[in-house]
């Protein structure tokens, strides 16, 4: 199995056995086999259309797999009630908008929907929770301003802080990065860290830039042509070879002088096909 990852221990947090799906008939996942235990920081990496997005929303059940088995915890995502998913799994899509100009502090309050009692109406749990979502990403202080007044980092960290505020066990992300400054994109991956670290919350997040995810992410999952090419620590997977293989691209891998990761640099042609 690609990767190494076996399915069949209780104690792995996901659990993905043999996982497939389709487009109008045009696979872009296929055997998918993997597992991530609780408190993991994993990124999950390949180029596009490699089916980041689609196991991401396979996972939150945006999309209902047929073939294959996701499990959460042990618990099949397919038979979860909605309210059940919510509370154990938070996602922060790519590029959020929001069709109203509610507060940030709204915004985020909306993550607390799947907690609410039959009458929706908040408790003290509720406003706690909240506020600790806004302190955690930093967005105390923004919390009366209307989204649409946000930067585009201020307004992903909104977006963070309404998925924690679900107060889940897992944090899928996809692309977090995605249109951000290099000042933006590092001030989200430490706070990914951070989260990982002092909530031992388990973090499966599609990351484009593979200098970035080395920095901050200590195991990889490679994906390419809608199958895992590798999965493990970065040494293991952000290699010329695998790169060459998932990307179609000539890389040089040198180790950065003060971290020890890895830097992928491209030669600037891709090889042949």
């Amino acid at each position: 199995m690609p990767g190494g990852a076996l399915p069949g221990r209780p104690e792995a947090h996901i659990l993905i056995h043999d996982l497939s799906w389709s487009y109008n008939c045009h696979p872009v996942l296929e055997g998918i086999s993997f597992r991530i235990e609780r408190g993991d920081l994993v990124a999950l990496i390949g180029p596009n259309g490699a089916g980041k997005s689609t196991l991401l929303r396979c996972l939150s059940r945006v999309l209902r797999p047929r073939i294959g088995t996701v499990l959460l915890a042990g618990n099949d995502v397919r038979r979860l009630p909605a309210r059940q998913l919510a509370r154990q799994v938070g996602v922060v899509p790519q590029g959020s908008t929001y069709d109203f100009d509610f507060t940030v502090k709204e915004v985020v309050a909306m993550g607390r929907y799947p907690h609410l009692g039959s009458f929706g109406r908040p408790g003290a749990r509720d406003t706690q929770a909240v506020e600790t979502a806004l302190r955690l990403t930093g967005t105390l202080p923004l919390a009366g301003r209307p989204v649409s007044a946000l930067s585009g980092g201020e307004l992903q960290r909104v977006t963070i802080a309404r998925a924690l505020a679900q107060e889940p066990d897992i944090l899928l992300l996809d692309e977090p990065t995605a249109h951000l400054d290099i000042a933006y994109q590092v001030e989200i991956m430490e706070l990914v860290r951070q989260l990982n670290a002092s909530s031992e919350v388990t973090v499966l997040a599609a990351i484009h830039d593979l200098n970035l995810a080395a920095q901050y992410f200590p195991r990889f999952l490679l994906l390419a042509g809608g199958r895992i090419l590798a999965m493990g620590e970065a040494r293991q997977t952000i290699t010329p070879e695998l790169i060459a293989r998932a990307y179609g691209i000539e890389v040089t891998v040198i180790t950065h002088p003060q971290t020890g990761t890895p830097v992928v640099l491209p030669a600037g042609r891709r090889k042949p096909a």
